[in-house]
C-alpha cells in the first residue's frame, strides 16, 4: 500500500474498470500511492476472466466492494473522496454524474480533489456516448491507417489507445494537476481520452509528412517496415531478429555483420530499391539462427538484437540486470517504472479480492470500525 516511492502520502480512490483506468492507477500505486479500488458490489461476486492472483492492472492497491445503487454506498464514497488527493473513474461520459459522484459533487466536497476522468472520445464532442475499443480510437486518431501492410491496416495490439495514449496520458495529466494545486489550493478535471493521447502520439508523424519526409501510404516509410534497414528477419531456426539501423554509421555496421559491401548495393534510401534490399537481407538472415546472429552482431552498433517472446525477455540478461521483472504472489510482472535514485517505487503486493478486503480497506482510510460493521449487516458493504 502506502509508503514506497516518491508518491508516498498520495491517497486516491479509483472507481474499478477494465484496462486503461486500472492501469493509470497500477502505474500510481507502484510509485507510492494509495490507491483503494472502488468495486460495485454486485460485480463483486462475478470480477473478471481473469483470477485476481493474474490480474496485474490491480496489483498493490486496497480494494472494497461497496453498493453503489443504495445511498449508503455512495455516501461512503463520498467520505472517502473528502480524504482523497485524486479520483479515477473510466465510465461512459454522465455515469459519475447518475451516480451522484460527478465533479461537481466530488469537488464541492473536496475542493483539492483531482478528478481523472479516462475516456475513448472525451466528455464532449459528437462520438462522446459511442462505444469503443483501442482500435477504434487508434483509427479515429490517423495511427491505424500508419500501421500494417500495403495491403490492410493492423492493430498493434492494444498498446497505443488504451496504455499509451490513454493511461499514461492521464497519469501525466494527473501529476500535473497534483503539481498546480499546490500553488493555486484548488483542484480540477482532467479529461483524458484516448483519441486526444493517440493523436499527441502521432505528433512527429504530422511533422515529418507536411516537411515531405512521410508519405501517407503504410509500407512506404522508414520506421513502417518499408525500409529493408528497419524491420524483422526470419532467421534458420524460425525466430526472428529485429533491425533499426537508420543512421548512416549504424548502417554502416549492419551491412558489416551481414558480410555487405555497401559499394555493392543501391544508397540507403533509394526507396524503389527498398524491396529488393529486403528480399537480400532476408535471405542472408535466413541462413543463421537466431543465437548466431546475436553472436555477430554482439557489442556492435548495428542496432540488431533479437525478437525476444514474453517468456524469453524476463529472463534476458539486460533485463535481469535492470530489475524489469518482479514476482509477486508467484507471478511475474513489470518492475516499477521509471527509476529514481533516491524514492524507488516499489509493487506492494498482489491484487486483492475486493469481497475479502473491504473491511481492512476502509480502515486503513480512518473508518470507525463499528460503521464498518453496521454496514456489512446492511449488505451495504461486502462482508469477506
Amino acid at each position: 500500500m502506502a509508503g514506497r516511492g516518491p508518491l508516498d502520502g498520495l491517497r486516491i480512490v479509483e472507481m474499478s474498470g477494465i484496462g486503461p483506468a486500472p492501469y493509470c492507477g497500477m502505474l500510481l500505486t507502484d510509485l507510492g500511492a494509495d490507491v483503494l479500488r472502488i468495486d460495485r458490489l454486485a460485480a463483486a461476486d462475478l470480477g473478471f476472466n481473469v483470477p485476481h492472483k493474474f490480474d496485474m492492472l490491480n496489483r498493490g492497491k486496497r480494494a472494497a466492494a461497496v453498493d453503489l445503487k443504495s445511498d449508503a454506498g455512495i455516501s461512503i464514497v463520498k467520505a472517502l473522496v473528502n480524504k482523497a488527493d485524486m479520483l479515477i473513474e473510466g465510465f461512459r461520459p454522465g455515469v459519475m454524474e447518475r451516480l451522484g459522484l460527478g465533479p461537481d459533487v466530488c469537488l464541492a466536497l473536496n475542493p483539492r480533489l483531482i478528478y481523472g476522468r479516462m475516456t475513448g472520445y472525451g466528455q464532449t464532442g459528437p462520438m462522446r456516448d459511442r462505444a469503443g475499443h483501442d482500435i477504434n480510437y487508434i483509427a479515429m486518431s490517423g495511427a491505424l491507417a500508419a500501421c500494417g501492410t500495403a495491403e490492410q491496416p493492423l492493430p498493434p495490439m492494444n498498446l497505443v489507445g488504451d496504455f499509451a495514449g490513454g493511461s499514461m496520458m492521464l497519469a501525466l495529466g494527473l501529476l500535473a494537476a497534483l503539481y498546480e494545486v499546490k500553488a493555486s489550493g484548488k483542484g480540477q478535471v482532467v479529461d483524458a481520452a484516448m483519441v486526444d493521447g493517440v493523436g499527441s502520439l502521432m505528433a512527429m508523424v504530422h511533422g515529418l509528412r507536411q516537411a515531405g519526409m512521410w508519405q501517407n501510404a503504410r509500407d512506404s516509410n522508414v520506421v513502417d517496415g518499408a525500409a529493408p534497414y528497419y524491420g524483422t528477419y526470419r532467421t534458420r531456426d524460425g525466430k526472428f531478429m529485429a533491425c533499426g539501423a537508420i543512421e548512416a554509421r549504424f548502417y554502416a555496421e549492419l551491412l558489416k555483420g551481414l558480410g555487405l559491401e555497401s559499394a555493392e548495393l543501391p544508397n540507403q534510401n533509394d526507396r524503389s530499391k527498398w524491396s529488393a534490399m529486403r528480399q537480400q537481407f532476408a535471405a542472408i538472415f535466413a541462413k543463421k539462427t537466431r543465437d548466431e546472429w546475436c553472436a555477430t552482431f554482439d557489442g556492435t552498433d548495428a542496432c540488431v538484437t533479437p525478437v525476444l517472446d514474453m517468456e524469453e525477455c524476463v529472463t534476458h540478461p539486460l533485463n535481469i540486470e535492470r530489475g524489469n521483472y518482479v514476482t509477486v504472489d508467484g507471478v511475474v510482472g513489470p518492475a516499477p517504472v521509471p527509476k529514481f535514485s533516491r524514492t524507488p517505487g516499489e509493487v506492494g503486493g498482489g491484487t486483492h479480492d475486493p469481497r475479502a478486503d473491504t473491511a481492512a480497506a476502509l480502515a486503513a482510510w480512518g473508518m470507525d470500525a463499528d460503521e464498518i460493521a453496521h454496514l456489512a449487516s446492511s449488505g451495504v458493504i461486502a462482508t469477506g
